[in-house]
């Protein structure tokens, strides 16, 4: 039968083909196959279609599927050397499963949004970058386009049907100005909350700054005793072993500013614990107040910062949204 057409054809002959198939008891399995090949009116050549592989592709339907749900757990380098192939072919295997399976959904298609997550992705070095937009309660990927300005986003929203649109509560999101422009513009009725995550990376770079001033003033010993110390400043405690904790506290003995400023991180994250929008934003008012008797400048115009997005920040309150899934 022709593949294009459904007419009989005579087969001209058959074409053997060696395929990848999932493994067996841990061992590479390679199956066998014959299709027919037959010729059109025009005389092109004509294979006979496998429910089982894609046209032109040496893995097996099921094969693919395995390799790609592999890549959602594992890096793409981790499957390579797993199933002993190559690095190109586990990628393009993937991504072609990808874009096979996943929905190409259009904004004036979506319904029943209600917390929704937007974010900004590189997409190559530089800045380069793209807008992605993600339903957080079913965790699906619904738009994506190309920059980070608040026209981009929006143009997502422009798109969107007035109910859509109207039934967002809230949206998760970075501090950026252009994001929050557009949402306060096409969605007046939705709250902002704050992406923790971009909070906590802010306070990162505080951290960092001070730790680099502090080497760059420090004499000779003070810079051998913060040599390789930044991941111990930035990393959670819970997660240090017991010689890194011995190696933090002498750091923090030394050093009273960054004593102060990892204290206050601790106290930082500890915000969104809180159970409602009023405890938290009392919360953030005593932690601003204590950074600014600090006299660090730095933390001074960082808890500033914070205070002036209160709102945003306190909303995880309500919401409990983050851009993390």
């Amino acid at each position: 039968v022709d593949p294009e057409t459904g007419a009989p054809r005579t087969v001209d002959h058959y074409v053997h083909r060696r395929l990848s198939d999932l493994p067996v008891s841990g061992r590479p399995c390679v199956i066998e196959i014959e299709l027919a090949q037959t010729r059109d009116r025009l005389g092109r050549r004509l294979i006979e279609e496998a429910d089982f592989v894609d046209k032109g592709n040496r893995y097996t339907k099921r094969f693919c599927h395995f390799i790609s749900g592999l890549c959602r757990y594992m890096s793409i380098h981790a499957v390579s050397k797993h199933l002993d192939i190559r690095w190109e072919t586990v990628k393009n295997i993937d991504k072609a499963f990808l874009l096979s399976t996943l929905p190409a959904l259009e904004p004036k298609t979506l319904t029943n949004l209600v917390h929704i997550g937007v974010d900004e992705v590189a997409r190559a070095k530089g800045h380069d970058y793209m807008t992605v937009v993600y339903d957080l309660v079913s965790g699906q990927l619904i738009w994506v386009d190309h920059g980070r300005t608040s026209n981009v986003l929006i143009n997502f929203f422009e798109q969107l049907s007035p109910q859509t649109r109207d039934g967002i509560q809230a949206v998760s999101m970075d501090m950026g100005q252009s994001y929050q422009s557009a949402v306060r513009n096409a969605l007046p009725n939705a709250d902002i909350v704050f992406d923790r995550f971009h909070v906590m990376q802010n306070y990162s770079l505080l951290i960092r700054k001070e730790r680099n001033k502090a080497f760059r003033k420090g004499t000779h010993d003070e810079k051998k005793m913060l040599k390789g110390t930044l991941f111990l400043l930035l990393k959670n405690a819970p997660k240090l072993s017991d010689k890194q904790s011995d190696r933090l506290d002498d750091l923090l003995e030394s050093n009273k500013t960054l004593c102060t400023i990892y204290m206050l991180k601790e106290q930082l994250q500890a915000l969104w614990d809180e159970r409602n929008f009023d405890l938290m934003i009392a919360a953030l008012d005593a932690w601003c107040q204590l950074a600014k008797k600090t006299r660090i400048l730095s933390l001074i115009n960082f808890a500033d910062a914070l205070w002036e997005r209160r709102v945003g920040i306190c909303n995880y309150a309500k919401y409990k949204l983050t851009n993390a899934r």
